[in-house]
Order: structure tokens, then C-alpha cells, then sequence
């Protein structure tokens, strides 16, 4: 027969399914099932009279109506004849848009990539995508990503440079593993120019600034205070502190031994542990009644490291302000917390440490541990850098103690 409203209308239920075929387009039919819905399809062979018999479901009779799939159908029949496989288009389809939707691939991309590549990054990485090229592209199939479209995103972030260049670098990295995955032909980001470089920083905190700072972090209390001090002893980045897990750590060795897992470039680190930053753990670990085997420093739910680094910079930076005027002198410049981190390597080198020395505190493979240097070079500077953090630690002693700032020792005069 041939498949209009009328005769879809009359069609009755059986026990089993019925299928009605039209007369004059052939493969396109009407299934009826026992309950009685009414299911318009359309059946086909792909490579002759011995391939499997496919059939492609069009839609529900009611919400489509028979002219309707009858002209789907005919758009069906014409792709089989140029050898597209209708339902595996449809298939591909449907997972383009539930598995390729640009919201759902960041979460992909972030579990499967930035987890176990780019650990020490993870965390900003992911936070951008989700703040500033979610927003816009939502569930928009990742390969109708266009070139426009990242370009909008950037956009969001054009007046932080440090923010653009992160984001950049993330989405970059996305697209190239999306082709890598084969979920895509091509990157919209090919031959793309990056974001103007940022501007190396140059603050060094200064003597009298640093002492400050440390006064003023005794106004946080826990877990910002003693994470801004440990910052300050050790030069290490901002998140391999806030991330310190008690297991990282040894008293009896005053030893720190960072994995590769939780360092920024991937190389683990053993750094030793002044007096001044074993005080600090000492009196942490006194709250747990010892030092724990294991754990977060810093931590204020026991599972997660603490977030709210902004806010708290905030809170010093009004402590030491308030520090400042009370001694009647002017508050430091504004600083970040990186910063600290370039005023324990500038004040090395005052002290005489050293340059491979100091790059070997900040765990640096660049410079004097990169190139053939680095490969065939394999001193660890041990006790050097035991000797570096110390002197630091006594320079920073000495700035809080207000006692004379020299390694000279005054001999008593012989009777």
C-alpha cells in the first residue's frame, strides 16, 4: 500500500510487530507494534543482495507526519545510493553531539590530559576553560569549534595577560589532543598567533619588606599564615606548598622530597629543611599531637587543599599595611606570592651562593641544569642547597631579631 495519514490511520495492532512497506518508495515502511505506536522507518542494503539488511529508524507517527518521512526517507535513499550508511551517520551523529559537546570534552580533557600530563598545571588550566570558553560554546559540538569562536573566548581575558596566555596555551593543547584522539580533522587553532608574552616580573621584596610580611602573615593564623611562611623559607611555588602532604616529609632526615607527580615541571625534588621551616611544621604537627604520616598541611577539610589564595593575600596585604603605619614608614609595593619565591633566589646570590646552587633550590632544568649540562652533569647539590636554605633561614632570623645583619663573628679582645 502506500503510506499516508489515512492508511497509517487505519493500520490496527497485532501480537507481534507489523510493518507496513509503500508501494512506490521502496525500504520505506510504517512499524506497528503490539501496543500500538506507530514508528515510520525505512530499511536498506548496503553492498548488494548479500549484505545484512539495515534498517533506520525516522520517527514517531504523530510528531512526523507521513509526507514528512516520506521526504526523509527519499533524502535516505538517495545517500544509501551514493554509499553513506545512514545509520552510521546517525550514530556518529548523536555522539558528536553528546560526547564531542565542547562542555562535556572539557571534563574529558581535564580527567584523561591535564590530570596525568599537566598535574601541576591541572588545576588553573581547567578553572579557565571552565570560566571563560564554557560560558560561550556550552554544548557546541567540539568540531563546529570554529577559529571566530576561540577567538571570542580569548577575548574575555584580553586585559590579563598572564590569564590569556594560560588560556591560550590550555585550548591549544585541547584541540591538538582532540586530533591526536581522532576527534578531530584539524585544529581551529592551526597557525593561530599566541597572546603577546607576558613581561618577566622583576619584584624582589626588600629587607625591610620581608620582614613585614612575615609579621603580617601572624594576623592569618591557619592555613594561610604558616603557608605564606614556608614560602618564604623554601622558594617553592605557590601550589607544591598548599599541596604539602605530611608523607612529602621527613623530621628525622629535616628532609623534603617533592614528586614528580606535584612539581610544575614534571622533575621531582629533595630539598632540605631549615631550623626556621622545622619550627614551623613542629608547631603545625603539635596540633595533631606529632608529625602525621600522612595528610594535607593545609587543609580545612581534611580532603582537599585550601583554595582562597586571593582573599588571603588580601587579608596580609591589610596586615601589613596596618604593620607599616604603626612603625610610621610606607607599605611595600604590591607584590605576589611568586615574588617571594624570586627574593629567596636574589638573596642567595647576596649571600654568595652558588648560581647552579640556587637553581638546584628552586628545581629549575633550565640555565646551568639544561642542555648537555644537564644530562651529563648529575651532582644533586645536596649539601649545598642544606647550606643555602640554612644561610637564608639565619638572613630571615636575623631580619625579624633586628641583631646585626653579618656572618662575622666579634671575637672578645685577650686580657
Amino acid at each position: 500500500m502506500r503510506i499516508t495519514k489515512s492508511s497509517v490511520d487505519a493500520a490496527q495492532s497485532d501480537a507481534k510487530d507489523r510493518l507496513l512497506w509503500d508501494d512506490r518508495l521502496p525500504g520505506f515502511g510504517c512499524k506497528i507494534t503490539p501496543k500500538g505506536a506507530k514508528v515510520f522507518v525505512y530499511q536498506y542494503r548496503l553492498g548488494g543482495r548479500g549484505s545484512p539488511v539495515r534498517r533506520y529508524t525516522i520517527g514517531k507517527f504523530g510528531p512526523i507526519t507521513a509526507e514528512q518521512a516520506r521526504r526523509e526517507a527519499e533524502m535516505l535513499a538517495l545517500r544509501v545510493a551514493q554509499g553513506v550508511d545512514p545509520q552510521r551517520v546517525k550514530v556518529e551523529t548523536a555522539r558528536v553531539a553528546v560526547d564531542l559537546a565542547f562542555s562535556a570534552y572539557v571534563e574529558q580533557f581535564h580527567e584523561v590530559y591535564l590530570a596525568k600530563k599537566w598535574p601541576a598545571s591541572q588545576r588553573d588550566a581547567s578553572a579557565l576553560l571552565r570560566r571563560y570558553a564554557v560560558p560561550l560554546l556550552r554544548n557546541k559540538p567540539l568540531p563546529e569549534v570554529t577559529r571566530r569562536d576561540i577567538t571570542a573566548v580569548l577575548a574575555g581575558a584580553q586585559d590579563k595577560a598572564a590569564t590569556a596566555s594560560l588560556l591560550f596555551a590550555t585550548l591549544r593543547k585541547m584541540m591538538r589532543w582532540a586530533v591526536n584522539q581522532g576527534d578531530l580533522e584539524r585544529s581551529p587553532m592551526e597557525l593561530m598567533d599566541a597572546p603577546a608574552r607576558v613581561p618577566s616580573r622583576d619584584r624582589v621584596l626588600a629587607d625591610g619588606e620581608l620582614r613585614l610580611v612575615w609579621q603580617g602573615t601572624h594576623a592569618l593564623g591557619y592555613p594561610f599564615g604558616p603557608m605564606f611562611r614556608l614560602l618564604m623559607l623554601t622558594g617553592a611555588r605557590r601550589q607544591e606548598v598548599a599541596s604539602l602532604n605530611w608523607s612529602e616529609l621527613s623530621r628525622e632526615e629535616g628532609i623534603w622530597s617533592l614528586p614528580s607527580s606535584r612539581s610544575k615541571n614534571g622533575v621531582a625534588s629533595r630539598q632540605s629543611l631549615s631550623t626556621l621551616a622545622m619550627a614551623e611544621l613542629d608547631a603545625l604537627s603539635a596540633c595533631s599531637g606529632g608529625w602525621p604520616k600522612g595528610g594535607l598541611l593545609f587543609s580545612t577539610n581534611g580532603k582537599s587543599s585550601s583554595t582562597g589564595h586571593s582573599t588571603a593575600k588580601a587579608r596580609l596585604d591589610t596586615a601589613v599595611a596596618a604593620l607599616a603605619a604603626e612603625a610610621g614608614i610606607a607599605p611595600p609595593a604590591p607584590w605576589r606570592a611568586h615574588d617571594l619565591r624570586r627574593t629567596l633566589a636574589t638573596g642567595l646570590q647576596r649571600l654568595g651562593v652558588r648560581f647552579e646552587v640556587t637553581e638546584a633550590v628552586l628545581n629549575h632544568v633550565s640555565g646551568s641544569r639544561g642542555g648537555v649540562a644537564g644530562i651529563y652533569q648529575r651532582h644533586d647539590w645536596a649539601a649545598e642547597k642544606q647550606f643555602a636554605l640554612q644561610a637564608w633561614a639565619d638572613h630571615v632570623s636575623r631580619l625579624l631579631t633586628g641583631s646585626e645583619q653579618s656572618n662575622v663573628v666579634r671575637l672578645e679582645a685577650r686580657p
